[in-house]
């Protein structure tokens, strides 16, 4: 995977701390902007497992 195929959501706007991601290989790959050298892999299945339960609302810790 090259360097340049990192994305951040539309919802960052210009902010720099933000979640950014890529695909290749088989893998999702995701970093916070302001931490890049620290970089989370998974496969779509499980990163879609994530995005479910994030949108359901099973991750909130009640901040």
């Amino acid at each position: 995977m090259s360097r340049i195929d990192w994305q951040k959501s539309s919802f960052s706007g210009d902010d720099s701390n933000c979640v950014e991601i890529r695909t290749g290989a088989g893998l999702i790959e995701l970093r916070e902007s302001d931490d890049g050298h620290v970089v989370l892999r998974t496969t779509a299945t499980a990163f879609t497992g994530l995005l479910g339960a994030i949108k359901a609302g099973e991750l909130d810790c009640g901040a």
